[in-house]
């Protein structure tokens, strides 16, 4: 297991693994994996925004919206083509 930085793109054929190490015992423990799948067993967080600051879409994109669902908070997804509410499939608005 190596302990590198990176500048550039990494590519991994076997997936990343997140682990820690146990300063005194060296024991290595796995926190997270990346591969085709990931399980998340702690909090996820994605990025916040505001209507007025969306990124630009990505199919199957993810993120929080302040004011997304006409004013108040909301999970949103992407479809590709636009930013829709998590609870209604409808385009994020703040009002």
């Amino acid at each position: 297991m190596a302990n590198t930085t990176f500048s550039g793109p990494v590519r991994s054929e076997n997936g990343f693994r997140v682990v820690t190490k146990n300063p005194t015992t060296g024991a290595v423990t796995e926190t997270s994996s990346f591969g085709d799948d990931i399980a998340i067993t702690g909090t996820m967080t994605v990025g916040t925004f505001t209507v007025a600051t969306l990124p630009d879409v990505v199919e199957g994109g993810l993120i929080y919206v302040s004011d997304g669902a006409a004013g108040s908070p909301i999970l949103a997804f992407s479809d590709g083509t636009d930013w829709l509410r998590s609870d209604t499939g409808a385009a994020v608005a703040a009002s």
